[in-house]
C-alpha cells in the first residue's frame, strides 16, 4: 500500500512540473482518452501544492510575536466579514467570502484587512476609497492607473482586498519583516505622513479584539 501511494504521489508531482514546464506537451494529454483523469489529478495536485506553499510561509514567520501579529489562518469567518460590512454600510459588502479566501491564499488573517479598511475610510464610505475601490488607500503601483495625489486606482473592490493582502504579505512581512500591527504601521502610515501611529494602532487592535469576541460594531 505505502509502494502505492508514493508511485501516485510520484504520478501527480510530475503532471505538476507538466503543467508548467511544457504546456504543448500537456495540450496533447488533454486530448487523449486519459484527458478527464489528467484534468481532475492536476487540478488537486496544484492546489495541494498551493495550500503547501502557504503553510510553508506561514510555519516560516518569526514565532512569539504576540496576538497582533498579522500572519495566520482566519479569526474570524467570512459570514462575520459580510455581517460586519453589511452593518456599517460598506460599498464592499458581500465580499466576505471573497476576502476571507484571499487571506487564506496569501497566509494573512482577514481580520486584518477588515481593520484596516475600517481605519482608512470607514469600509469605503469616505476618502479617496470611494473612487480608487482600495481598501488600504494604496499609493501608485506599476500595474494600476495613478490618479492625482498619488492613488493607485483598482479595478474593483476584490481587486483591491487583492492587492492588499499581496502588500502586506511580500512587502511588509517577507522584505522587511514586519509581522505585528505595531510594525507595520509606522511604515505603512508613518508620523511624517501626519499619522498619530499609535492610535492607528490602537485602533486596529482593538477593533481585532472586539470581532474576535463576536461583536459586529468595535
Amino acid at each position: 500500500m505505502r509502494k502505492l501511494v508514493s508511485v501516485v504521489v510520484v504520478f501527480l508531482v510530475a503532471l505538476y512540473l507538466l503543467s508548467t514546464l511544457a504546456p504543448g506537451v500537456l495540450t496533447q494529454l488533454r486530448k487523449s482518452p486519459l484527458g478527464d483523469l489528467f484534468a481532475n489529478s492536476l487540478q488537486v495536485t496544484t492546489s495541494h501544492v498551493a495550500s503547501l506553499q502557504v503553510q510553508a510561509f506561514v510555519q516560516a514567520q518569526p514565532q512569539g510575536q504576540g496576538a497582533y501579529a498579522v500572519v495566520g489562518p482566519p479569526t474570524v469567518s467570512a459570514d462575520f466579514i459580510n455581517r460586519v460590512l453589511a452593518a456599517y454600510g460598506s460599498p464592499a459588502a458581500g465580499l466576505g467570502q471573497t476576502i476571507y479566501d484571499l487571506g487564506v491564499q496569501y497566509g494573512i488573517d482577514p481580520v486584518y484587512a477588515l481593520a484596516f479598511f475600517q481605519h482608512e475610510s470607514s469600509f469605503g464610505r469616505t476618502g479617496e476609497a470611494q473612487t480608487t475601490m482600495s481598501p488600504g488607500n494604496e499609493r501608485c503601483i506599476a500595474d494600476r492607473p495613478c490618479l492625482p495625489g498619488d492613488w493607485a486606482q483598482m479595478e474593483s473592490w476584490a481587486d483591491g482586498f487583492a492587492h492588499w493582502f499581496l502588500l502586506i504579505r511580500n512587502l511588509y512581512v517577507q522584505q522587511w519583516g514586519r509581522v505585528t500591527v505595531a510594525q507595520i504601521i509606522p511604515k505603512y502610515a508613518p508620523s511624517s505622513d501626519g499619522n498619530d501611529e499609535a492610535a492607528y494602532i490602537a485602533a486596529v487592535e482593538h477593533a481585532v479584539d472586539s470581532w474576535r469576541a463576536g461583536h459586529i460594531y468595535d
